[in-house]
């Protein structure tokens, strides 16, 4: 009972910890991961006059809608340059929530007093050393001109160039820190585009079903639009911290089939401790079907209330540790300082699920064992 008892427990924990470090993930990324994203699924622009999409902002059921204008740029800030996604968003970018928890520098400002400004990702900030404390250094953005054919005269002539000044520097991951984010019509200039957009993001209100909406809005575009849900935006990311989570469950799953399965060797001992009282009972008129019952009922006993004790204990820990974070961890520069805790039903209905299973395989074969060489027994007796 015990070994159940640690393994259902260490069960519950570790997968809690898991949904706690993958909520926290999530939550960096949905700060820039919009809960429904609009693309072409052709080429890489469209019209964002269309009457359908038009309608989208007086949707009800929309919080923010954001259009987007995006494509690589060279960026370059005194010496250095860089490869960078340039992003232009429309005024409603700035109205989403937590977007100063992504910064580490400066601030969030994209437009003030029709000055435009620039916010980087930490990992432009890195490669071009940008100060953006500096008021007299700015960065400088060069875009293909559209349609223009190569000049090996004037290969400056081009490009696009642009400046504006670096405000603030946000971190979330990697695939969004090597971007900057710009007003869409400063974005329209360096990129010669007048109407037309890459992307339309979507945040919904509170209590409205993404999957609903998505349909709805896919049947409405049709087949020239791709309507993306997170985690279709993101799927390598929710395919990795799945993977990572049913490998942690299956190797853990193995230590408790191990302590279940001792179960085995403790009723195989009661069986031989009680050789005589199982003969007496086999004298008195109970059947091997009986028998065989007393022994199996015994064993899931054991392993269903180790199971629902270790689950009760995981349960108390979890909350306690989401509650005052008791159990540090070694970095300090991690976005939370204790170990992260989400506790979701699911895993405790699948723990019990697996427990009794394999309960029921192992109880099994020790009410098996009970009824052999009855016969013997019973002459023996």
């Amino acid at each position: 009972m015990l070994g159940v008892f640690v393994g259902s427990a260490a069960l519950i924990i570790i997968l809690s910890v898991f949904n706690g470090f993958e909520s926290v993930i999530l939550s960096m990324y949905n700060t820039f991961t919009p809960e429904v994203m609009v693309e072409p699924a052709k080429g890489k622009t469209f019209d964002p006059g269309l009457p359908v999409l038009k309608g989208l902002r007086d949707d009800k059921r929309i919080a923010n809608y954001t259009e987007v204008l995006q494509e690589k740029a060279l960026l370059r800030y005194e010496n250095a340059q860089y490869i960078a996604m340039v992003k232009g968003v429309s005024s409603d970018f700035l109205k989403r929530k937590k977007l100063d928890s992504t910064l580490v520098q400066g601030s969030f400002i994209l437009e003030e007093e029709g000055t435009p400004y620039a916010v980087i990702g930490s990992t432009v900030q890195l490669y071009l050393g940008v100060n953006v404390n500096d008021n007299f250094r700015v960065l400088q953005i060069f875009s293909p001109k559209k349609g223009a054919s190569p000049s090996s005269l004037s290969p400056a002539e081009d490009f696009t160039m642009r400046n504006i000044s670096p405000v603030g520097v946000f971190q979330i991951q990697q695939q969004f820190d090597e971007s900057v984010i710009i007003p869409l019509s400063f974005a329209r200039e360096l990129l010669g585009e007048e109407k037309k957009i890459t992307a339309i993001e979507i945040y919904l209100n509170n209590g409205e079903s993404v999957d609903d909406f998505q349909k709805d809005l896919s049947k409405k575009l049709g087949p020239g639009f791709k309507v993306k849900n997170r985690v279709q935006q993101n799927e390598l990311l929710y395919k990795i911290l799945n993977s990572e989570k049913w490998a942690i469950f299956f190797i853990l799953t193995f230590v408790l089939i191990i302590a279940v399965f001792n179960i085995i060797g403790s009723l195989t001992m009661l069986v031989i401790d009680k050789k005589k009282d199982i003969a007496i009972l086999s004298s008195i008129g109970a059947d091997e079907k009986l028998i065989r019952q007393i022994f199996f009922v015994e064993g899931m006993l054991i392993s269903l209330f180790g199971c629902l004790a270790g689950m009760l204990a995981g349960l108390i820990f979890s909350i306690l540790q989401q509650k005052f974070g008791f159990i540090k961890m070694t970095e300090s520069n991690f976005i939370t300082d204790a170990y992260p805790i989400a506790i979701k039903w699911i895993d405790y209905v699948l723990i019990f699920f697996t427990v009794t299973l394999i309960s029921t395989i192992a109880s099994s074969i020790s009410s098996r064992l009970s009824i052999k060489n009855l016969g013997n027994l019973s002459d023996d007796l």
